[in-house]
């Protein structure tokens, strides 16, 4: 019996032992030139249509900008770009081939007409896994590209700021609040791109997104990767009628959108309202963290 022949495109080339030096160092790599000019104003006038039909029915947030879940499904002629052969390489590098797109975003966000209240917007990607997995440093499990369709080769254009190295640090100095005025981590660098570039990063790395004062609209979209098994084995149909809060969640039906699983907003989640009512939270132990 012979295999079957793929027909799909070519599934690009591994990284580099100098990529993989670069990347296990840094925690990130900027790859010029993925996309051509063409596929830039193809893949940008796709993401302004959806901006488009959000403004439209009133959709964006207070600030215009758009940051949109499910970017395949929001926007589908970006599925080109989950196996795009000139970066995808770097993914099957590093996690092998056992893999999924598990969360993914466009995002648009134009210039920021008055000053944005301050907000401390350092994170690693993931969510709860950040507090859930007890191993120092966590284990990567996933990694993200990101595809500039803007220009961000300045600073101050809503640039993704990271502090390089940083995936191996579980913890960096914050403010006790949010909305507390604090200093950017030290080290913290700008990433600068042209459109068509590609910024492939561990998801532990630290970063968070410049506020963009200029006079360009960001505008770029947002793969993440991880292994297959990172989601739920069976389906647990049941009536949803007949169940608690609880129990709709532990068979997957707990409502919300997409980043309802990695648990941002505990007040909507049943099993932490429960626990809270009992008084079992725990802040000595992070999974039971309030």
């Amino acid at each position: 019996m012979t295999t079957p022949t793929s027909t799909q495109h070519h599934p690009g080339v591994a990284m580099t032992d100098e990529q993989r030096a670069d990347f296990e160092r840094d925690g990130f790599l900027v790859v010029p030139g993925v996309l051509s000019p063409d596929e830039v104003a193809h893949y940008e006038a796709a993401v302004d249509r959806v901006y488009a039909e959000w403004q439209a029915t009133g959709g964006l947030a207070a600030d215009r900008s758009l940051h949109q879940l499910n970017a395949v499904e929001s926007c589908p002629d970006l599925a080109p770009l989950l196996d795009h052969p000139k970066v995808f390489g770097l993914v099957w590098s590093m996690l092998g081939w056992n893999v999924h797109v598990y969360h993914s975003h466009l995002d648009v966000h134009p210039p920021l007409t008055e000053k944005k209240p301050f907000r401390f917007e350092w994170h690693q990607d993931g969510g709860r896994q950040n507090r859930e997995i007890e191993t120092d440093p966590r284990p990567r499990l996933s990694v993200k590209v990101a595809y500039w369709l803007s220009d961000v080769s300045r600073t101050g254009r809503g640039n993704f700021q990271v502090v390089p190295g940083s995936h191996r640090t579980n913890w960096i100095a914050g403010p006790p609040r949010r909305d507390m005025e604090w200093p950017n981590p030290e080290g913290t660098i700008e990433v600068t791109a042209d459109p068509g570039d590609a910024v492939f990063f561990d998801r532990r790395i630290w970063h968070a997104r410049s506020n963009n004062y200029s006079a360009i609209t960001r505008k770029g979209v947002f793969f993440a990767y991880t292994y297959r098994w990172v989601r739920s084995r069976e389906t647990l149909a049941a009536d949803p009628a007949t169940l608690t809060p609880v129990q709709r969640q532990l068979v997957g039906l707990a409502d919300g959108d997409g980043d309802h699983a990695w648990g941002h907003t505990p007040s909507e989640v049943p099993l932490h309202q429960l626990l809270k009512e009992h008084g079992q939270l725990d802040p000595a132990k992070p999974p039971l963290r309030p």
